[in-house]
């Protein structure tokens, strides 16, 4: 058989139809690939430590994730501190220190995310008064600057971290270095109350028409503020009574040891002479004098303005006119 017979028979052979038979396998073609093969893998156990981490180094492993870029770890970070601290008993202590544990919380009062300022407002609720009381001057810059905030949310958020401030720690608040001057200058910043004279006001007839709800809750906050700095501490009858009763042991309080660090530090002895706005207020006549002096006349400005508005504003401005009448009265 020649070469061309052979070619023309394998040609004829790929037209050919292949007779199948019944019950065998159709042939395989020759470019098939077998997969019916199964891969073998090594698994390896994991090790498993029987020695879980202890609070402590957890505790400080959820505050390190305070500085975390992600928001929701943030506020889970801040949610687990909320429960360990309202946990933790009064004989126990915090695993790091106060400041350095509030170093890492204030800077979260600007944190652009709502549920982390809220978290965070929880936790500071958790916390013992007395750490509170003991770290107003380290709280407070971040409180003002949450105040003062291009932001109008985190504003409003800092608003309800100083009205907490005021209900936990107002004594020290007041009282402390520029704790009443300059918050009094953030009230009448954010307010636009800096000038007597209303019609100057482009920022104050922003916030009255833009959120009557949000003026009237910084109205409410700064009328607590005043309450806590001008207010006269009255000695009642029963008061009389009982100084009558511990004749002749009279006012022996003023003589006693001080219950507070650096009681004297309202002084200034050894540093450089401060004006009024980083000066330590711890007396209410110089409180008064201060707020006469500086704020008197925008407050009552602002008063008379929010009262021509009317509604909301009216009654918070009403509320705040009877709390100044309240702090000044003898």
């Amino acid at each position: 058989m020649g070469s061309s017979a052979k070619k023309k028979k394998e040609k004829k052979k790929d037209f050919q139809k292949q007779k199948l038979k019944v019950g065998k396998a159709r042939p395989k073609a020759e470019n098939h690939t077998d997969t019916s093969f199964r891969s073998k893998a090594i698994t390896l156990g994991q090790h498993l430590d029987i020695n879980a981490p202890s609070q402590t180094a957890v505790f400080v492993h959820q505050v390190s994730l305070l500085n975390s870029r992600s928001d929701a770890s943030r506020k889970d970070a801040l949610g687990y501190l909320t429960t360990y601290v309202a946990s933790l008993s009064p004989a126990r202590n915090l695993p790091v220190t106060t400041s350095s544990f509030l170093s890492s919380l204030c800077p979260l009062i600007l944190d652009g995310s709502a549920g982390v300022r809220n978290q965070l407002l929880k936790l500071f609720q958790a916390l013992p008064k007395e750490d509170i009381r003991d770290s107003v001057a380290k709280i407070l810059p971040y409180m003002r600057a949450g105040m003062t905030h291009l932001s109008r949310e985190i504003r409003l958020t800092a608003i309800d971290f100083l009205s907490h401030l005021i209900q936990v720690a107002g004594a020290e608040l007041v009282s402390c270095a520029g704790g009443w001057y300059q918050t009094l200058e953030c009230f009448t910043t954010v307010l636009g109350w800096r000038s007597t004279d209303s019609s100057k006001w482009a920022a104050n007839k922003a916030s009255f028409a833009g959120d009557v709800k949000s003026t009237a809750r910084i109205m409410q906050v700064l009328a607590e503020f005043l309450q806590a700095g001008l207010a006269t501490t009255d000695v009642s009858i029963s008061g009389a009574n009982t100084l009558a009763s511990d004749f002749p042991l009279w006012q022996t309080g003023a003589f006693a040891i001080p219950s507070k660090s650096n009681a004297y530090a309202y002084l200034n002895l050894f540093g450089t002479p401060q004006d009024d706005e980083k000066q330590m207020l711890d007396d209410r006549e110089d409180r008064l004098r201060v707020y006469v002096n500086q704020f008197q006349a925008l407050l009552l400005a602002g008063i008379d303005a929010a009262k021509k508005e009317g509604g909301e504003l009216g009654r918070a401005s009403s509320f705040l006119a009877k709390a100044l009448v309240r702090t000044q009265q003898p």
